[in-house]
């Protein structure tokens, strides 16, 4: 049996199975990649819902696992060594995930660079753009009455999504015809933009007939479908 008691998060969200991977979690565009992760990966897994509108992230417990305070986080009981490690950023995570598995990043270290660039791109880009866009059109910046911001952060995930369309003509993937982590990293965070936060017009959209084959290629894996929704919400 795996002892996770040394962890002080498990004293707020305690472990059913603490010998499977923990996961602690909203499906928000940055949470539902490790979900997504898990599902593709097969891997036993406990969702923990931790919610941010209660500012859940930044009890002491939680922030003892991530010092950040923000969602996702995992403990894997079996870590390096056989030894039990908490992580937290959803790009680590990711890669983490990817290389103790062996699956959905290349083995060839020029690939496996290829889709790091990648998910790096998706974490300093597209996911900090796409969310301004999303607090400035749907959120409380949208009664901002000076637009600029807005106008700013269109204007830049226009631009992202066209570095996108571009990396994915004539490819499947983002890495060419393999699925990976890179993928997995912003299949979320781009059907977020045009669902959730409503913003499909206001980027538009419908110019990038790549990132649209793309999405609907992502979206139609079973995998996907059950992360979007992991953890349930309340």
């Amino acid at each position: 049996m795996s002892d996770l008691t040394s962890f002080p998060i498990n004293a707020v969200w305690p472990a059913a199975h603490p010998e499977r991977i923990q996961l602690y979690s909203l499906p928000t565009p940055n949470g539902v990649k490790v979900s997504i992760m898990l599902e593709e990966l097969g891997l036993p897994y406990e969702p923990h819902l931790v919610d941010i509108g209660k500012d859940e992230s930044k009890l002491p417990e939680f922030v003892a696992l991530n010092p950040n305070g923000k969602i996702p986080a995992i403990i894997d009981p079996d870590g390096p060594g056989g030894k039990p490690i908490g992580l937290f950023e959803s790009g680590a995570i990711l890669l983490y995930l990817a290389e103790k598995t062996g699956h959905f990043i290349p083995a060839d270290a020029a690939g496996r660079w290829e889709t790091i660039q990648w998910l790096f791109f998706q974490m300093a880009g597209i996911g900090p753009m796409f969310g301004q866009v999303g607090f400035f059109h749907k959120f409380a910046g949208r009664e901002y009455e000076d637009k600029r911001p807005l106008q700013r952060y269109v204007a830049e995930s226009k631009r992202l999504l066209g570095v996108l369309d571009k990396r994915l003509e004539g490819r499947e993937w983002i890495v060419g015809g393999e699925y990976t982590i890179a993928d997995i990293a912003t299949i979320g965070w781009v059907n977020n933009l045009v669902t959730f936060y409503g913003a499909r017009e206001l980027v538009g959209f419908d110019a990038y007939p790549n990132v649209i084959a793309w999405l609907e290629r992502g979206m139609s894996r079973p995998a996907v479908q059950r992360g979007l929704k992991i953890p349930a919400r309340s």
